[in-house]
């Protein structure tokens, strides 16, 4: 794995987030990606893309904003909202992100769905999981047929919840290709 001290990935939250929820989030970035994980806001909010008809936020544009804003340093940026997402062929999505680029987006707004008051575990583990899902396909990863992968495609909160927070064989070997390949550019 890719630990060169002057590239990080850039955590960048949209609006006051937990600590704890961040700190979650680049130790499991850290543990599947190798590198180490800075945060810093690069949006201050993301008024620009949102779509008054939907009452939601279009992901597409934020990742243009924030990929243009990226620090020479982070070789990947990650920014997490609390807003709801959607792309246009979809009525919202959890994340979006530059397939093989440097930026990618999740939104929490969804991933409380269905749980009770205090199942901040299950909130957390979702929010991991779609951090890892859409780095990977920052790191040229597509999705997966395994449904336990964590690059498998998910429709539902329910298939988030399924799957695991690891990358199966095969996305770990092509994962491991990727960083080989941009370690050596």
């Amino acid at each position: 794995m890719n630990t060169q001290p002057e590239h990080s990935i850039l955590i960048s939250p949209v609006a006051e987030l937990a600590p704890e929820l961040l700190n979650l989030v680049s130790r499991d970035i850290q543990r599947v990606f190798g590198y180490r994980t800075a945060i810093k806001a690069l949006l201050q909010d993301v008024e620009f893309a949102l779509n008054t008809a939907r009452s939601q936020h279009h992901s597409t544009l934020i990742l243009e904003k924030l990929a243009g804003r990226a620090p020479p340093s982070a070789v990947k940026v990650l920014a997490i909202t609390r807003v709801d997402l959607f792309i246009p062929i979809l009525t919202h999505v959890y994340g979006e992100a530059q397939l093989g680029g440097k930026a990618c987006i999740i939104s929490v707004h969804r991933l409380n769905e269905g749980l009770a008051m205090g199942a901040g575990e299950s909130f957390h583990r979702r929010v991991v999981k779609e951090a890892i899902h859409e780095l990977g396909h920052t790191f040229n990863l597509r999705h997966c047929q395994d449904p336990a992968c964590i690059m498998h495609y998910c429709r539902c909160i329910e298939d988030v919840d399924h799957k695991s927070d690891q990358l199966c064989r095969y996305c770990r070997i092509l994962l491991s290709d990727e960083l080989k390949r941009m370690s050596s550019s």
